[in-house]
């Protein structure tokens, strides 16, 4: 009885903390971006909450790791808000941004700091502090598309020609364009990071879509990505043992494997089909068998399932949603044309790195080790995910603005 005391005591404490935490940053964009959309960050904020509250029940101590990532977050967020109020400033720096991108993707190969895990290079290791680069690559980049198809959109649509039935927009100008996401997307080959190569690729055709409205450009693109998908396959060990688990993922000689194998995703099926419509309820989840791996991150979408049902991760897919269609309306009202690409961008890359999660969990596409927005474990991510946002804001801020 008296640790139950101790344990409702500290809850509410923890709870009266992050809310403060919350107002003070509502407080902080209201100050500075008084015209901001208004839904946001509290729906980014209930993410938080909520993701913070599924790790506890994983482990007390990341939880406790993950809240500290989460103030951090918190003043990154503020001071990027504070330090780029005009989103011009981005586009004035586009090539030193992107120079910046692919520079964080090289990290990881670097000898002496770079570390291979599950057969990608994904963290950097700097003293007692590991980070995934990616995750703020793919900010870089998408804020370097934006600037330069604001300068180039017209010319690749009326440059154009169709050769064969397929439209080719000219060199000149789409040269620089693919130099540097070509750069971006060899590096992540590199580093056989696949989950964020899909987003890089994915945020790129976006944008050219919104950029020249033709949907010719977004088939072509398509088409490169299931050769260039094919080919890796085929190249990469590490991947082919993810589609060999995503196609036959009960078949018992991929299950027993040790490494590479289907273990990971056969439980996390398990796992959702075992929470049913209502879920088990909270600490009924059968990670407490230790039976699920790696639920603090690439599985923590399973556990939701497993224990809030189908019902509660509906509502956790309609909380993202809700914020890709803000950020895309943000673009809908944005009145220039920079800001309406990089509104598009982040909103695109925010959500397909929730479709790549979800959909590699739940077998929809391969399983790939993304982590899922605010929820997952992993400071590189809510950091990145909270600068995101704060970019989101300032041009909502912008657009909303009075004339």
């Amino acid at each position: 009885m008296q640790r139950h005391d101790l344990l409702s005591n500290a809850s509410l404490t923890v709870g009266a903390i992050f809310l403060g935490l919350c107002l003070a940053a509502h407080f902080v964009i209201r100050w500075t971006l008084p015209w901001a959309d208004p839904y946001l960050f509290p729906l980014a904020a209930l993410l938080a909450c909520f993701g913070l509250v599924m790790i506890y029940r994983i482990d007390q101590d990341l939880a406790r790791e993950q809240a500290q990532w989460f103030v951090v977050g918190l003043i990154l967020f503020a001071g990027t808000i504070v330090a780029f109020r005009d989103p011009s400033r981005l586009e004035r720096y586009r090539y030193v941004i992107a120079a910046g991108g692919i520079a964080l993707l090289i990290l990881p190969r670097l000898p002496g700091i770079g570390a291979q895990v599950n057969g990608a290079y994904l963290g950097v290791k700097l003293g007692p502090i590991t980070f995934q680069p990616a995750e703020f690559a793919k900010i870089a980049i998408v804020v370097f598309l934006a600037s330069y198809l604001r300068d180039t959109r017209q010319m690749l649509v009326q440059g154009a020609r169709r050769v064969l039935g397929v439209t080719i927009p000219p060199l000149k100008h789409f040269g620089p364009l693919l130099v540097v996401w070509g750069l971006a997307m060899l590096l992540l080959f590199v580093i056989r990071d696949i989950g964020s190569s899909l987003m890089f690729f994915g945020a790129f055709l976006a944008l050219i879509y919104v950029a020249t409205n033709r949907l010719s450009f977004v088939l072509a693109g398509a088409l490169l990505f299931a050769f260039g998908a094919w080919g890796v396959t085929h190249v990469v060990s590490h991947v082919q043992d993810r589609v060999d688990a995503w196609q036959h993922p009960f078949d018992r000689s991929l299950y027993e494997k040790s490494f590479g194998g289907s273990y990971q995703l056969a439980q996390s099926l398990f796992a959702q089909a075992d929470g049913g419509v209502l879920g088990k309820g909270f600490g009924q989840s059968i990670i407490a068998n230790g039976i699920l791996p790696a639920p603090q991150t690439d599985l923590i979408y399973a556990v939701i399932v497993n224990e809030l049902g189908l019902i509660g991760a509906c509502g956790v897919l309609i909380t993202y949603l809700l914020i890709v269609e803000r950020g895309f309306k943000t673009a809908m009202i944005a009145r220039d044309s920079f800001s309406k690409l990089l509104a598009s961008g982040l909103a695109a890359v925010f959500g397909l790195q929730v479709f790549v999660i979800v959909g590699g969990v739940t077998k929809v596409i391969p399983l790939t080790g993304v982590t899922l927005p605010f929820i997952s474990y992993g400071g590189s991510s809510i950091l990145a995910n909270f600068v995101l946002l704060a970019l989101l804001l300032i041009v909502s801020n912008k657009a909303r603005q009075p004339a």
